[in-house]
C-alpha cells in the first residue's frame, strides 16, 4: 500500500478566463512520517502532436508531512501563449497534475480543457490570431484520469515487486554461464540419437519388406509360368484330340462312302440285265 494516497482534487475557479491562474484544492492522506517533501507540478500540454510545446506552469514542495489527512490549495500561473502554436490555442487540450516523492512520481491526474470564445461571432468566425482576452477555458473536472505508480518510499520494505532485491555477493559466485542449459543440451542429444536409431530401424524394416515383396513377385512369376505351361499342354492335348477326332471322322466318312458304293454296286449288279439297266440307257417315250 502507498504511503501517500490522493483522496480528492477540486478545481476552484472553473470555468475561468484563459489567462486566469489555476487553483486546485488537494486532499491526501499520509500513513507514516516522511523524511522528504512532496513535490506537486502542473503541466499544460500546448500541442497534441508534439511534446515540445508542453509547459510546466508551476511546482510546489509540501512538507514536512504529518501523519493523517492533509489539505492545501495549489495555485499555478496560466500558460505562455507565445510558446503555443496559434492553431492549438482554440480547442481541446490537456493539463496534468502530478506528485512525486524523492523524484519518483507516484500519482498523475489528467484533465481535458476546452478553450473557446465567449463571443458567438468570434466562435463562428475565429480570427487568424487568437484574441486571448475573449477566450474562456473550461476544465472537465468531473472526468479526471487518475494514474497511480508503485514506488519505493523511505524503507526498502516499501519497494514494489518490480524493484529487484540487492545481491551484494552475486559477483563473488561462480559464473554458471558455461553450465547453463547443459542438461537441456544432453537431453536434446539423447533425443536426436534415439531418432536416428528409430530411423535406421524403420529403414531396415522397409528394406526387408521390399525384399519380401520381390521374393513374392519371383515365386508368383514361376507359378504363372507353370500355370502357362500347363495351359499349353492342355491346349496341345486338345488340339491333338481334335486332330484325332477329325481323322477318325474322315476315316468313318470314307468308310461309309465306300460302303455306300459297295452297296450300290451290289444292288446294281443283279439288275444289269433287267429293267433297271434298260431304263438307264433308253430315253423316255412320249405317247401321242
Amino acid at each position: 500500500m502507498a504511503t501517500v494516497s490522493l483522496l480528492n482534487v477540486t478545481v476552484r475557479n472553473n470555468p475561468a478566463p484563459f489567462d486566469a491562474p489555476y487553483e486546485f484544492e488537494i486532499t491526501f492522506e499520509c500513513l507514516e512520517p516522511l523524511q522528504k517533501d512532496l513535490e506537486w507540478k502542473l503541466t499544460y500540454v500546448g500541442s497534441a502532436t508534439s511534446s515540445e510545446h508542453d509547459q510546466e506552469l508551476d511546482s510546489l514542495l509540501v512538507g514536512p508531512i504529518p501523519v493523517g489527512v492533509n489539505k492545501f490549495v495549489f495555485e499555478a500561473d496560466p500558460p505562455n501563449t507565445a510558446r503555443i502554436p496559434a492553431t492549438e490555442i482554440i480547442g481541446v487540450t490537456v493539463i496534468l497534475l502530478t506528485c512525486s516523492y524523492d523524484e519518483r512520481e507516484f500519482v498523475r491526474v489528467g484533465y481535458y480543457v476546452n478553450n473557446e470564445y465567449m463571443d458567438e461571432q468570434l466562435a463562428e468566425e475565429p480570427p487568424v490570431k487568437p484574441v486571448i482576452e475573449k477566450v474562456r477555458r473550461n476544465i472537465l473536472a468531473e472526468k479526471p484520469r487518475v494514474t497511480r505508480f508503485a514506488i519505493k518510499w523511505d524503507s526498502d520494505e516499501s519497494a514494489p515487486a518490480e524493484f529487484p532485491p540487492e545481491q551484494p555477493d552475486v559477483d563473488a559466485q561462480d559464473d554458471d554461464g558455461a553450465t547453463y542449459g547443459a542438461d537441456e543440451e544432453e537431453e536434446e542429444e539423447e533425443e536426436a540419437e534415439a531418432e536416428v536409431v528409430e530411423g535406421e530401424g524403420a529403414a531396415k524394416a522397409q528394406v526387408e519388406t521390399a525384399v519380401e515383396v520381390e521374393g513374392e513377385g519371383v515365386n508368383g512369376k514361376e507359378e504363372d509360368e507353370e500355370s502357362e505351361a500347363g495351359s499349353e499342354d492342355i491346349e496341345e492335348e486338345s488340339e491333338d484330340d481334335e486332330e484325332e477326332e477329325l481323322e477318325e471322322e474322315e476315316g468313318e466318312g470314307e468308310g461309309e462312302a465306300e460302303g455306300d458304293q459297295e452297296m450300290e454296286v451290289d444292288e446294281a449288279e443283279p439288275k444289269e440285265n433287267g429293267t433297271l439297266k434298260q431304263q438307264q440307257h433308253q430315253p423316255d417315250v412320249m405317247v401321242h
